[in-house]
């Protein structure tokens, strides 16, 4: 069986989320819950068994649907985590993207001089002639 990171951190329990949203929302079983969240049931059934994490898009429809704060939510799981990347490496520019971002800077940086210039001699406004 196929179990996320977050598995194991031995406070987190989607199942009390869900079981909290169904008498919050007085729902009678996890197909009702899944059509108030707009997911399909296999996405709740995998949830509860620990075999898919409550992900961020579905985070946000909790929140949406029930009004509670995103960290509420987080809480009722038991998700403690203070950030939400998965390593520090996520999130980062590749270094190729990286040279071409300073790239792009530095010919900004060159262009941007000659762009007042030409304002500058330029009298007639944004208007064609």
């Amino acid at each position: 069986m196929a179990h996320h990171a977050l598995s194991s951190q031995e406070s987190y329990n989607p199942n009390h989320l869900l079981d909290i949203l169904l008498g919050k929302m007085q729902l009678k079983n996890d197909a009702a819950l899944s059509r108030m969240l707009e997911v399909a049931p296999p996405v709740i059934s995998k949830i509860r068994h620990h075999r898919l994490p409550v992900g961020a898009s579905l985070l946000i429809r909790m929140h949406e649907v029930t009004g509670m704060s995103i960290r509420d939510l987080r809480d009722l799981m038991g998700d403690r985590r203070t950030k939400y990347r998965l390593s520090d490496a996520q999130g980062r520019p590749k270094p190729e993207e990286k040279a071409a971002q300073l790239a792009a800077q530095q010919a900004a940086q060159q262009a941007q001089p000659q762009g007042q210039e030409a304002q500058g001699n330029d009298k007639s406004g944004n208007y064609a002639h």
